[in-house]
């Protein structure tokens, strides 16, 4: 059998990081596409730049003939499409480039594929943000959509022209609706590593207090490494389908503060402090997602529960506290 080769749209991102690893595992050759730009930020795939099956290549989501080039050069198999301003507050400062990438971005990467090799098979990266004010408990792959967000609305977007692609050009193109999902590599603008990061750091008496916004928003929390193989699973089907990828429970921003702060012995109470600031316009109150069928038809299963993650998270962010000097 020949080596597969994979386009990782977003390879420098949490989920491309950990997409890049399980593929390498299973012997992929992965091609990872950056933007052309001079601060690309190349941490979270350093450690496996010396891999020869990996290759980093420049393109964008704005240029569709840099999508085409890059199809036509290495005539991938499958191709992840990771890549978004996937920010949720940044979405509403820049609406329009979030709807750039976020959203036409799908059509552009789509299009080339339509192209170049309507052979290759494709993922995108939907979000359980398209539920945003959601209609029902738990949210499935039937839900109705209601974002609440530019970003959710790009989202929503890109989900739907993935299906349409399928549909009209019998293109094998899936989306995966991925709830909330988290690792020692998440960005630090995201509630769950800014919290981790704050709780390591009061620890070590560099800070005293974490700002945050409401409280009370309940997410359906997953480990950032579990959920890169549900992606991968849904491209090896017979038939290409879409799936909510979650792990079916629900915690608060609360919950979140006193699992940080409990496994390094301090209350959470004492240094969370709440900031209007930090409240969304248009808020998402609770997100919990039904994967029964992601278990049923793709095996799937997560790993790793919510208290595992945010201590797993804490613990990195001590380690790294340490490594750069400070006890």
């Amino acid at each position: 059998m020949s080596q597969k080769t994979a386009l990782i749209t977003g390879i420098t991102g949490q989920d491309g990081s950990y997409l890049a690893e399980f593929l390498l595992e299973k012997d992929y050759r992965v091609i990872g596409m950056v933007r052309r730009s001079s601060t690309v930020n190349y941490d979270r795939i350093a450690h496996l730049q010396e891999m020869e099956a990996l290759e980093i290549v420049q393109g964008d989501l704005l240029d569709q003939m840099s999508l085409i080039d890059i199809l036509r050069e290495f005539r991938p198999d499958e191709v992840y499409n990771l890549a978004a301003q996937s920010f949720v507050p940044t979405s509403w400062r820049q609406p329009v480039l979030t709807g750039e990438f976020t959203a036409l971005g799908v059509t552009r990467v789509l299009d080339a594929i339509r192209i170049v090799n309507p052979e290759t098979r494709f993922y995108q990266a939907s979000s359980s943000e398209m539920f945003g004010k959601v209609v029902e408990v738990p949210q499935r792959e039937s839900t109705p959509f209601y974002p609440r967000s530019p970003y959710g609305v790009a989202k929503v977007y890109g989900h739907w022209i993935t299906v349409n692609y399928r549909e009209s050009y019998n293109l094998y193109a899936c989306s995966g609706i991925l709830f909330n999902h988290e690792s020692p590599r998440r960005g630090l603008e995201f509630v769950t590593h800014k919290v981790t990061y704050a709780a390591a750091r009061i620890k070590l008496g560099l800070q005293n207090e974490v700002r945050l916004g409401n409280l009370d928003a309940r997410r359906d929390w997953g480990y950032a490494g579990d959920y890169v193989q549900a992606m991968w699973l849904m491209l090896q089907q017979d038939k290409p389908d879409d799936y909510v990828v979650a792990t079916g429970e629900t915690h608060s921003v609360r919950e979140l503060c006193q699992v940080a702060f409990d496994c390094i012995g301090l209350n959470w109470e004492d240094h969370v402090v709440v900031d209007e600031k930090f409240y969304r316009p248009a808020e998402v109150d609770l997100l919990i997602g039904d994967p029964s069928k992601a278990h049923a038809k793709l095996g799937w299963e997560p790993t790793v529960t919510f208290k595992e993650l945010v201590e797993l998270m804490v613990e990195a962010d001590l380690a790294a506290l340490y490594e750069e000097g400070y006890q």
